[in-house]
């Protein structure tokens, strides 16, 4: 992929990930042609900062993250007595991470 489009998916997308995950990523997009660019320009990635609010004032954070099941159980439970909430609180930016670079690498399979 031509390097503008490298740096514009980099501005645009780069918060959502982490700093090795985000060089992986720019290594990718450089070996990809420029006719994929739409698909990966498509992709809905979430904001960790968002998820990680969301986390602290609603507890919905895991619907957010295609984790819809655990949601419901954790919404079924009053967030686990407030443990599971507490838990998710730490571990929301990483999970959020985790989830970008997972739809990232499923748009590359489509790309392919």
């Amino acid at each position: 992929m031509r390097q503008e489009l490298v740096q514009a998916f980099m501005l645009k997308n780069g918060d959502c990930f982490d700093f090795v995950a985000a060089q992986e990523v720019q290594k990718k997009l450089e070996a990809l042609d420029d006719s994929n660019s739409a698909i990966l320009y498509s992709l809905n990635l979430q904001k960790p900062t968002v998820m990680l609010i969301i986390a602290i004032l609603l507890g919905w954070d895991r619907f957010f993250l295609d984790d819809i099941a655990l949601g419901v159980v954790k919404v079924i439970t009053c967030y686990g007595c407030g443990i599971w909430w507490l838990i998710d609180i730490f571990s929301a930016k990483k999970r959020t991470y985790e989830y970008n670079y997972k739809k990232f690498t499923e748009a590359l399979l489509l790309c392919k």
